[in-house]
């Protein structure tokens, strides 16, 4: 019987303040826009947990079905690999997640869809259809779609567009073109997560046959496509300040930008790829903090 540090481990709790940062952030649109609703955000926080350990439980299968989580990986051991939890107990476990996340999700999108028609609750389930298969097809079941380099376009969607205008849109009734801008950057800053990984670990990769964008791009080009992710994702939260300036609190999360500009600094110097496996939990962390503090100036804005 797997320990609970075991699921523990499985479940990757240093991923799970990416989840949270698309919903707080298009949580607090709402609210900048009059159309907050704290249990419609509740529910769509738990949810997103919940889909993202479902997630991080489905790549532990996936991978170590394919034999890319072998002795050669060169972050942590993930649990199927290490056979702390057995093939078995993982498809237990994913199958527990899908049954929470459908729950909460479904309450969710109730809650969110009250007063509207039911085509848009059944587009939103939908949606949330979607991200539970794309969750489990980025590395599990046969033709992955992270092994064919299009993990990023996925995270981008499904980290950064879809949570922020999707939660935007269930508080809000409403959906207004200029959320799109905040809705990029979070899309953008979970790709560079998700980018150094790869580029932590594109020798096992290649080795493997997983082919993501950083395989196919090699080490020193993945460093000016992370550059350039970071670098669009700000230009788009202050396209968004300018086009709906109201106040200096706007600008708090400014803050953050050392905490950016300093890990580009120092990824730039990096020649050994394990040496860049800190950096995904800083920037996730520094990700948060940066919605986070935009939530706060424009809630205070408005």
């Amino acid at each position: 019987m797997a320990s609970v540090k075991s699921w523990i481990k499985a479940a990757r709790l240093r991923t799970l303040p990416l989840a949270m940062s698309g919903i707080l952030m298009g949580a607090a649109l709402s609210y900048f826009d009059g159309g907050f609703q704290a249990k419609v955000t509740v529910l769509a926080i738990v949810t997103a947990l919940f889909i993202q350990i479902f997630s991080n439980f489905a790549n532990d299968y996936g991978d170590s079905q394919k034999g890319t989580d072998n002795q050669h990986r060169v972050g942590p051991k993930r649990t199927v690999q290490s056979g702390e939890i057995s093939p078995k107990q993982m498809k237990v476990g994913m199958v527990v997640l899908i049954v929470l996340s459908l729950t909460t999700g479904i309450w969710l999108i109730a809650e969110g869809t009250k007063g509207l028609d039911l085509t848009t609750f059944l587009l939103f389930l939908a949606f949330g259809i979607v991200a539970l298969i794309a969750a489990y097809r980025y590395t599990a079941g046969s033709n992955p779609y992270g092994y064919a380099g299009l993990g990023d376009i996925a995270v981008f969607l499904f980290f950064g567009i879809l949570p922020v205008v999707g939660t935007y849109f269930l508080n809000a009734h409403q959906l207004n073109p200029e959320i799109f801008l905040p809705a990029i950057s979070i899309g953008l800053f979970s790709t560079g997560v998700l980018n150094l990984n790869n580029m932590r670990d594109i020798e096992n990769d290649r080795n493997s046959g997983k082919n993501t964008v950083v395989v196919r791009m090699g080490s020193a080009k993945s460093k000016y496509y992370h550059t350039s992710l970071i670098a669009i994702g700000w230009l788009t939260a202050l396209a968004y300040v300018a086009l709906r300036f109201q106040s200096v609190y706007q600008v708090i999360f400014l803050l953050t930008l050392p905490l950016f500009i300093g890990d580009l600094m120092k990824i730039k110097q990096i020649q050994e790829p394990r040496q860049l496996d800190p950096f995904l939990k800083m920037l996730s962390i520094a990700t948060l903090l940066f919605t986070v503090l935009f939530g706060i100036g424009i809630m205070i804005a408005g």
